[in-house]
């Protein structure tokens, strides 16, 4: 048996027999997963190689977990993950799995990036403001975004959002009361068991929702 099939039984017996895990679902491992993340980026920009062994394993283990949840309520499992992925590699890197040769990294990005294109060209289509733009950055990254392409293309916001509430908040506002206020508010959120970090992106979820309802109500 392979280390990751080890893994895998090691995770089914924790979903079984744990409290915890049994208690998981997508959603409430979400703050983990952007921690482990974040760990592993830590230990990659100190060059810690001995740490950064123990933080991808962490990182998989967020991956297994999730396939897993996906797998007990019947929609795909680890092995289809893998496989998606691998047929994604080899299909974006005709150079070495085709025909034809590319000499420079730039030459890759750019295949890279026509195949992407037709890809989601040939599949499903949205329609959405939003659409462009990376969905699941961490929370604040992601609410700023949200307001930034608002801000850009002049969407009819209505009232998802309140830019007088705005203003007033950003009066007179510089780098170093904008970081007090929010480490404040995140204290606050913790001091009531609020996750912040899900509270912020539940909300920027609700304005994207309400921006486009909007777009298509003017329309």
């Amino acid at each position: 048996m392979s280390a990751i099939d080890d893994l895998r039984k090691t995770m089914a017996r924790l979903r079984t027999d744990c409290p915890w895990d049994r208690e998981q679902t997508h959603r409430s491992l979400t703050r983990c997963l952007i921690d482990e993340c974040s760990e592993l980026l830590d230990t990659i920009d100190r060059g810690d190689l001995p740490h950064m062994r123990e933080e991808l394993g962490d990182v998989l283990i967020q991956v297994v977990f999730h396939a897993l949840i996906a797998e007990e309520g019947g929609h795909f499992n680890f092995d289809d993950v893998a496989r998606d992925i691998n047929e994604k590699l080899i299909r974006r890197h005709p150079h070495v799995f085709g025909t034809g040769k590319l000499d420079t990294s730039e030459q890759v990005i750019t295949q890279w990036e026509t195949i992407k294109s037709q890809e989601k060209k040939n599949g499903p289509t949205t329609s959405s403001a939003f659409k462009p733009m990376p969905p699941r950055l961490p929370a604040l990254m992601f609410a700023e975004a949200t307001f930034r392409r608002i801000e850009k293309n002049k969407l009819a916001a209505g009232g998802a959002i309140d830019p007088v509430e705005i203003e007033r908040l950003a009066a007179g506002l510089d780098e170093r009361s904008a970081g007090r206020r929010l480490f404040e508010f995140a204290a606050a959120c913790h001091r009531r068991g609020i996750d912040p970090e899900m509270a912020l992106r539940l909300e920027t979820d609700r304005v994207m929702r309400d921006v486009e309802a909007n777009i298509q109500s003017t329309a």
